[in-house]
Parts: C-alpha cells; structure tokens; sequence
C-alpha cells in the first residue's frame, strides 16, 4: 500500500488567521489563529475527511507528493484502518465475509473500519492478516 502522507497547504486568512486545505483531500478544512494552531487542527480535518470517503464506501484518495506544502502524515492506527478498507474494497470482501474470517460479529467489523473508533492495532492487524496482508511500521527521521 502506498505510504498514507498528505501535503497541506497553509494560506493566510485576510482576518490575521490561517487555513488549512488538502489539494488531494477538499474535504479537509480547518485553521487557526497562529501557523502551529491550523497545522496541528489539520490532522484531525484530514481523518475527518477520510472518514467519509470510508462511510460513503468509496477510494480512498491517493496522496501526491507536492514540494513547498506541508506533510501531514496519517496517524498510525487511522493508516492501518485504511489499509484495511482498501484491502476488503481489492478483494470484493464484505464485512460480513471478514466477519465470518475472524469469527466476529459484523459490528465488529464495522468498527475496526470507523476512524473514530479507537480499535486494538492488533484486531486491525489480525483482520489484514485474514486478507493476506501484514502490517509493517516505518520510523523515520522528521522533517524540519
């Protein structure tokens, strides 16, 4: 799966404030008083977002590259969720069917997919296990 990185653009408000949109992501919204306050609102405006195009069913957006913009990466967990929906949505797999995989009810299921539900990275990593996938973590240097 394609690294899950969003670059934001941060523009200034002509009230002295700043916004926060993602070229990728319009959905995504959200600003603040200062710099620090918009970019660190754009986290949450960004799983927001993503939330959904999960809810709708729908592709989750691939994120470009764009130098000059801001990375905002995805958190770990919300990544994983993702990962997860894209993988059922490449496998014609339902929730009842990964249900059924994991020996689970389908609420269950439901909510290893809602974003804002604060699921078990392990129950999240036993149902891509159940697609055939594992998940890894990268740790890498921040940006400055």
């Amino acid at each position: 799966m394609r690294d899950l990185v969003y670059y934001a653009e941060l523009h200034r408000d002509k009230d002295g404030g700043y916004w926060v949109s993602f070229p990728d992501v319009p959905e995504a919204l959200t600003g603040g008083d200062t710099k620090s306050e918009a970019l660190d609102a754009a986290v949450d405006a960004l799983v927001t977002a993503l939330g959904g195009y999960l809810e709708g069913g729908g592709d989750i957006p691939a994120p470009k590259r764009r130098k000059g913009l801001y990375a905002v990466p995805v958190p770990p967990l919300v990544a994983a969720k993702l990962a997860l929906h894209v993988a059922m949505r490449e496998n014609a797999v339902s929730g009842r069917e990964l249900a059924r995989r994991l020996d689970l009810q389908e609420t269950a299921v439901r909510r290893l997919l809602d974003l804002g539900h604060r699921s078990h990275i392990g129950e999240v990593e036993r149902a891509l296990a159940a697609l055939g996938l594992r998940l890894s973590i990268r740790v890498e240097t921040a940006a400055a």
